[in-house]
C-alpha cells in the first residue's frame, strides 16, 4: 500500500554550475562563481567548477543514465551567463542550444524537464554593475527569463524562478562564504534580498507572458523545519510559532516567513520589520504586489531542522541534539521528521501545492573492489525521509513530487568536491559514472510508486 498518489512525480535534481563545466567554452560569460573560484582560499583545496562533471559534453550519457534510473522528472538549472554572456543584450546561440538539446533529450527519454532559472551563477558582468544591490537587477532577471521561456517554453511546462534565496543572499552577501563573497551590512543585505524577491515576481510575469502554452510556475526556497519534541498540542503549537517567527540575532535572515510571506501574502512579517528595524529594505509602490504574483506551486529544499518544545507561556525553546546524534558526512543532523513537519506547517500556512525540490545527504562513497559503489546510509536516509513525507501526504498535505539531491556527485560550492550527494558516483579524474546502490534502489521505489519503502516493515 502507498499513500503517494498515482500522479506523484519522482525525480532528481542538479544545478548548472555544479555539473556542467565548460566554464569558458562556446561563448559563455563569466559568473560570480567563476570569479570566486579564482580567489585563493575561497574554495576547499582550490577546487573550481571549470570542468565539474563535464555535463556540458556528456549530456547524452547523463540523460541515458536518467532513463536507466527510471526518473520521471529532472530538475535542472540554466546558467544565466551561458545564455546571456553579459547578463543582458546579445543571446549566445551555443549556450541556449545546449539547453535546447538537453530538453529534447529529456523528453525523448520520457523524463519531464523542471527548469530553474537561477541557481546562483549570476553574471559577473552584471555584478560589476551592482549585482543584486542594483534595483535594475529585477528587470535584468525578467528579461533573461523571457529569453529562456521563448526558446524552451514550447516543451518545458514547469518553471522555478530562484533557488534558495536565503542562501545566495545570506551566504553570498553577508557571510561571504559563497559568491560573490561579499560581507555587507544588514541594510545592504536586505536590499539585495528585496531586489531578488522583486526579480522573482517580475520573472513570474515574464514566464507567463512568454510561454506559448500552459505552464506552471513556482520557486524553491530552502527551509529548516522546526519539529515538535513531542506530539502534544503545546509542543506542536510552539514548533509552528517558531517556524514562522523572525528571531533576534544571526538566525533572523534564515527565517521562513521573512522570505515566503512577501511571496504569498504580499507583505513582510511584522515581527521581521521590528527585528530588522531601520535595516529593513526600502519598498516602492507596487513592489509587494509584484512580488506576490500568484504561483502554481512552491518547492522546498529540506535537509535538516531543529527540535523545539513549549517553554514558559508556550514560548518555543530549542532542544539541543542528543549526544552522539546521527549525522551525515556534512555534519548535518539526520532528522526524517523534517519531511513531515516542514511540508505540513508550510501547507497549513500558505495553502499551495508543494514539491520537495531537494533532499538528500552527503556520504563517504567510493568504488569498492567489486567495482560497485555501496551506500547503504543513503538508502536508509532516503527511505526514512520518504516514509515521513508519505505520512504528511496521508494527513492531507498536497505534495506533488520529490526530487532527490542530487542526480550525481558534483561541485559542492565552497566545499568543492569534498562532499558526495549523488545517486551516481563521478570519478572526477576520468569522468566515469557509476550507479550507486542507492540509484538502483531508488529506481525500484519509483517503479513501485513508493511501495518498496514498506518492504520488511
Amino acid at each position: 500500500m502507498t499513500h503517494f498518489p498515482p500522479s506523484f512525480v519522482w525525480g532528481a535534481a542538479a544545478a548548472s554550475y555544479q555539473i556542467e563545466g565548460a566554464a569558458y567554452e562556446d561563448g559563455k560569460g563569466l559568473s560570480i562563481w567563476d570569479m570566486l573560484c579564482r580567489k585563493p582560499g575561497a574554495i576547499w583545496e582550490g577546487h573550481t567548477g571549470d570542468l565539474a562533471c563535464d555535463h556540458y559534453h556528456r549530456c547524452a550519457e547523463d540523460v541515458a543514465l536518467m532513463r536507466q534510473l527510471g526518473l520521471q522528472a529532472y530538475r535542472f538549472s540554466i546558467s544565466w551567463p551561458r545564455v546571456l554572456p553579459e547578463g543582458t543584450g546579445k543571446v549566445n546561440p551555443s549556450g541556449l542550444g545546449f539547453y535546447d538539446r538537453l530538453v529534447d533529450s529529456l523528453l525523448e527519454a520520457g523524463v519531464a524537464p523542471y527548469a530553474t532559472l537561477f541557481h546562483w551563477d549570476f553574471p559577473y558582468a552584471l555584478y560589476c554593475k551592482g549585482g543584486w544591490l542594483n534595483r535594475d537587477s529585477a528587470d535584468w532577471f525578467a528579461n533573461y527569463a523571457r529569453v529562456v521561456v521563448e526558446a524552451l517554453g514550447d516543451r518545458v511546462r514547469d518553471w522555478m524562478t530562484l533557488n534558495e534565496i536565503q542562501v545566495f543572499v545570506g551566504m553570498g552577501h553577508l557571510d561571504g562564504e559563497h559568491a560573490p563573497g561579499d560581507k555587507l551590512g544588514m541594510p545592504e543585505v536586505l536590499r539585495v534580498g528585496h531586489h531578488a524577491l522583486l526579480a522573482h515576481g517580475k520573472a513570474v510575469q515574464a514566464i507567463r507572458a512568454a510561454s506559448p502554452g500552459p505552464c506552471r510556475v513556482g520557486w524553491a526556497p530552502t527551509i529548516f523545519p522546526l519539529i515538535p519534541m513531542t506530539k502534544s498540542p503545546e509542543d506542536v503549537a510552539a514548533a509552528r510559532l517558531a517556524m514562522f517567527s523572525v528571531p533576534e540575532g544571526d538566525y533572523a535572515l534564515w527565517s521562513s516567513s521573512w522570505w515566503l510571506d512577501p511571496v504569498f501574502f504580499g507583505r513582510y512579517p511584522e515581527d521581521g520589520l521590528r527585528v530588522f528595524a531601520s535595516a529593513a529594505p526600502p519598498v516602492e509602490s507596487g513592489d509587494m504586489e509584484t512580488i506576490a504574483e500568484p504561483l502554481d506551486f512552491c518547492g522546498f529544499n529540506i535537509y535538516q531542522g531543529r527540535r523545539v518544545q513549549a517553554g514558559p507561556e508556550g514560548y518555543p525553546v530549542v532542544v539541543p541534539h542528543a549526544t552522539g546524534y546521527a549525522k551525515t558526512s556534512y555534519d548535518w543532523a539526520v532528522m526524517p521528521e523534517t519531511l513531515y513537519w516542514g511540508p505540513r506547517f508550510m501547507y497549513e500556512r500558505y495553502g499551495v501545492p508543494l514539491f520537495i525540490t531537494e533532499n538528500g545527504l552527503a556520504n563517504a562513497d567510493w568504488i569498492s573492489l567489486d567495482g560497485a559503489v555501496h551506500d547503504p546510509q543513503r538508502i536508509d536516509f532516503t527511505r526514512r525521509y520518504l516514509l515521513a513525507l508519505e505520512r504528511a501526504i496521508a494527513d492531507g498535505v498536497d505534495v506533488r513530487g520529490y526530487f532527490h539531491w542530487s542526480l550525481m556527485d558534483n561541485f559542492e560550492w565552497a566545499q568543492g568536491y569534498r562532499e558526495r550527494f549523488g545517486l551516481i558516483f563521478v570519478d572526477y579524474a576520468t569522468q566515469q559514472r557509476v550507479l550507486k546502490d542507492s540509484a538502483t534502489w531508488y529506481r525500484d521505489v519509483i517503479a513501485s510508486n513508493g511501495v518498496k519503502l514498506h518492504e520488511g516493515l
